[in-house]
């Protein structure tokens, strides 16, 4: 087993009781304990959305290299074991894997010592309305989609695909299913849809939805990230404010989204603002690639070599419990890596080698 030696930030002991309380809980050096692990099962997309990697000559990973669902399905056993409660499947686009409902029905029935894991996932939502019903046969419980405008042609040119119809038929499957809270994901971005953003509010409040806005990250493919163009949270906040009047939801807790009831309720807009009010200190998320390296920081530079534990020469002659215990190993390791947070507003940040499509949101 490899793992990519980290800076270890200053540690913060939680009390000896509330250690106690954890057990073997994945409890990092700063006493934030992880729930929440996210998948990547593709790095490949079925649009091209400017933000995030270019529309041609992109490099994806060898399909060798992805994990299989047996693969995926042993490393979700044994976090859950470890507490984790809720694996979120994501990509690239998680749909576009052959597997989709069989990965989520494996997932979906692992017990761990909480009870019956949950399983979302987040999507473009291109193909979800006709997956959708297998995916909520299979223990889907919660859904994010995508959707950065509401405009044709702003589509097509920020997606460089003319697919909104489909985005808007996924979003309508979604909105008539069970699963509760539905959650529509938008980026933020100057002179694409700044001038939209109460209207995403309202479409989502028309479909039943939470509108959360995401600043934008330096996670691009093409490292053209730009600080002094973003949208801020406060920009966000205060555009939304013209129409409705904002009340803060108390209780986020390790959310990363902030939430505000309009209009005294009862819909609600969340804001993520990784980038000018960072949320590092409640993080309890870890992240698993679609080729097999862990990851405890969306912003990490970082990365934990699965695939060692799963395909070397050892892995094919160990037992399940000893394959097991190597995985647990190497999560502990990265979990103990884990930095106070992110850096992304020190002058020494390193934007991480790989774009977001290819970490996994």
């Amino acid at each position: 087993m490899t793992a990519v030696p980290v800076a270890i930030g200053r540690r913060t002991t939680a009390p000896d009781a509330a250690l106690a309380a954890m057990g073997d809980r994945l409890v990092d050096t700063h006493g934030r304990v992880h729930r929440d692990l996210r998948i990547s099962l593709t790095d490949r997309c079925s649009l091209r959305c400017t933000y995030c990697m270019p529309e041609q000559g992109n490099e994806w990973l060898a399909r060798s290299s992805i994990l299989s669902t047996d693969e995926i399905v042993e490393v979700a056993e044994v976090a859950a074991g470890l507490g984790i409660r809720t694996f979120r499947l994501t990509g690239g686009e998680p749909l576009l894997r052959r597997d989709i409902v069989d990965v989520v029905r494996r997932i979906s029935r692992i017990e761990g010592p909480d009870g019956r894991v949950e399983v979302a996932m987040t999507t473009n939502g291109i193909s979800l309305a006709d997956k959708l019903p297998d995916l909520v046969d299979a223990g889907l419980t919660r859904l994010n989609i995508s959707i950065d405008t509401v405009d044709r042609q702003k589509f097509a040119d920020l997606t460089r695909r003319d697919r909104i119809d489909d985005v808007f038929a996924g979003i309508a499957a979604a909105a008539a299913s069970e699963l509760r809270p539905l959650k529509l994901n938008a980026v933020a971005m100057r002179g694409v849809n700044d001038d939209e953003l109460p209207d995403l509010v309202a479409f989502a409040m028309e479909v039943g939805a939470q509108l959360r806005f995401i600043e934008q990250m330096p996670l691009d493919a093409g490292h053209t990230w730009d600080r002094t163009t973003m949208v801020t949270r406060e920009e966000i906040l205060e555009k939304l404010g013209e129409r409705w009047s904002l009340e803060p939801v108390p209780g986020r807790g390790g959310a990363p989204a902030e939430k505000w009831r309009i209009d005294g309720g009862p819909h609600e807009v969340g804001v993520i603002a990784s980038v000018t009010a960072p949320f590092c200190g409640a993080c309890d998320r870890l992240r698993l690639t679609a080729d097999g390296q862990f990851r405890n920081c969306l912003f990490s530079n970082a990365e934990y070599d699965l695939t060692a534990v799963l395909r070397d020469e050892d892995a094919a002659s160990a037992t399940a419990s000893e394959r097991a215990a190597a995985i647990e190993a190497l999560l502990r390791s990265c979990v103990h890596g884990k930095l106070p947070g992110h850096a992304i507003n020190d002058p020494s940040f390193l934007q991480p080698a790989r774009g977001m499509n290819a970490i996994g949101g």
